[in-house]
């Protein structure tokens, strides 16, 4: 059964680092469209246009960054648990081969 599910440990960090990207790439895209005023493109129309698209494009960063921060909360939360049980079962390994080769047995399966 274990031979079927498979985590890398060091994939979940990177995926952590693009999702951070992706949000500051959001951000920044947001931030370059918020210099440009409506009254500078043209028509009253497409004026108002623009301001809407602005608000809702800040709405629709701030509701996607909101999800990817909980995603990322959760990626945490699995790669901590994925390297503590590393960590005890490196552990374990290492005090039951301490106790094998301690008792003279050197031959325990």
């Amino acid at each position: 059964m274990g031979d079927h599910f498979k985590t890398d440990v060091d994939q979940l960090a990177q995926f952590l680092t693009s999702l951070e990207g992706c949000v500051r790439e959001l951000n920044e895209a947001r931030t370059a469209l918020a210099h440009i005023r409506a009254d500078q493109i043209g028509t009253s129309r497409l004026d108002e246009a623009c301001d809407r698209f602005q608000e809702e494009w800040k709405y629709g960063a701030e509701q996607t960054k909101k999800m990817i921060d909980a995603i990322s909360e959760g990626v945490k939360a699995n790669k901590k648990g994925y390297e503590e049980v590393e960590e005890a079962l490196e552990k374990a390994f290492a005090h039951i081969e301490k106790s094998a080769t301690s008792s003279g047995t050197g031959n325990a399966r």
